[in-house]
Formats: structure tokens, sequence, C-alpha cells
């Protein structure tokens, strides 16, 4: 059973790490490198793998956490279901939903922000960014509880 307690703080590590470096390197500098709709273009090539990493990660970390109920596993699995609900939401309903409203939206360069397309794509955006704070959010939690766990 340590072995599963291994895999299960590779699969949280490579899951927050990921998001992390999703989110605060990559995405910035393709917004940076490249004019908007091409950084917009490439990011919405990724997003599909991006979420299906971090449900995989999700799902087999909690596969792992439930057969070593480990000391705090309710409250770790909580917030692994938790994060799998969000990544879910954002893989299945918002991300679907901002790619068909993006079709609608010529360039983001050159298309009016009043325009109502691009008010639904705000709206969307705000929503998936937030959402996924959350799930790193809900990975920190994850690894305080490891580092408590350890210290007791």
């Amino acid at each position: 059973m340590q072995y599963l307690s291994i895999v299960y703080r590779l699969l949280i590590s490579f899951w927050v790490g990921g998001a992390a470096l999703f989110t605060f390197v990559l995405t910035p500098t393709l917004f940076k490198s490249f004019d908007r709709d091409m950084a917009g273009t490439i990011v919405g090539v990724l997003f599909p793998g991006y979420f299906k990493t971090g449900l995989i990660c999700g799902v087999l970390a909690l596969g792992c956490l439930l057969f070593t109920r480990e000391n705090r596993w309710l409250s770790s699995a909580l917030i692994i279901v938790a994060m799998l609900l969000v990544t879910s939401l954002q893989a299945f309903v918002i991300e679907p939903k901002a790619a068909a409203l993006k079709k609608d939206i010529p360039s983001f360069v050159t298309t009016p922000k009043d325009h109502p397309a691009r008010q639904q794509f705000r709206k969307l955006h705000g929503i998936s960014a937030v959402s996924n704070l959350g799930v790193i959010g809900g990975g920190i939690a994850l690894l305080i509880l490891l580092y408590k766990r350890n210290t007791m």
C-alpha cells in the first residue's frame, strides 16, 4: 500500500503543478508572444488535453486515496471530488460553450468588446478562470494536508 501513497502524491503534484504551469506560465507567455487571436487558438487546442490530464490525475488519485485510507482521507477525498466536479464543469460545459461562441467572433482584435458574443465569452472566461484557481487552491490544500500528515 505504500506505493499507492507515493502514486497518490505524484498524481496530486502533477495535477496541481500542471494547472499552475498552464495558468501562470504557459498561457501568459502565449498571450505575450502572439496576438490575441493566435494565442487564443493555441490555448483552445490545448484545453482538451489539459482538462483530460486533470480528470485522469484526479480519478486515479481518488482511487489511490480510497485504497490507502491515510489520515484525513475523507477530507482529502472531498476536496478531490470537488476538484473533479469543477474540472468536469470546465471540460464538458464551459469550454464547449466558449468554443462555440468563439466561432461567432471573427477576431478578438477587431470585434468590439460590447459585441454580444464577446460579452458572453467574457463571462464564461471569468467563470473558467475562477474555477481553475479553485482547482489549484484545492490542490494546494491537498498538499498541505499531505504535509500535515507527515509531520504528525
